[in-house]
């Protein structure tokens, strides 16, 4: 995953909680797949929309996801199609069925817009929104 959408979800996932009150149930994390981000903040263009919406942007600096994290989560939520490939040569098999794409929580399963190609932050945040709205009510 790159800084834009998994950052962007990470935030509007923990701001959810948050206004839940339902804190003290979840660790929320985001990672990468791919290692040309390691050490970066979240893009410019993820805080810009996440500032205008009012969702305060996590504390974060990319890393990568590593095999050994597979059993330390519940879930393990990905983007797009690229994500998807990225786990499967990361963890290999999903035994425990914990993989799941964040899209496919809603009435419209697809990848997230990613803004990395489309520069389209919007769309990023309206799928991502929709998409921690489903998982949250459905957990």
């Amino acid at each position: 995953m790159r800084c834009s959408s998994s950052t962007m979800a990470e935030s509007v996932f923990t701001e959810l909680v948050r206004r839940a009150g339902r804190e003290a149930e979840f660790v929320i994390d985001s990672a990468a797949t791919s290692t040309e981000e390691i050490g970066n903040p979240p893009h410019h263009g993820t805080v810009a929309k996440l500032r205008e919406v009012g969702i305060p942007v996590v504390a974060h600096r990319a890393r990568q996801v590593r095999r050994a994290e597979y059993g330390n989560w519940d879930h393990i939520v990905y983007m797009d199609a690229e994500n998807a490939r990225g786990l499967r040569r990361i963890f290999g098999d999903d035994p425990d069925g914990k993989i799941t794409r964040l899209l496919d929580w809603t009435e419209r399963p697809g990848d997230v817009a990613d803004p990395w190609y489309t520069g389209n932050f919007d769309a990023t945040y309206r799928d991502v929104l929709d998409g921690c709205t489903a998982m949250l009510e459905q957990m």
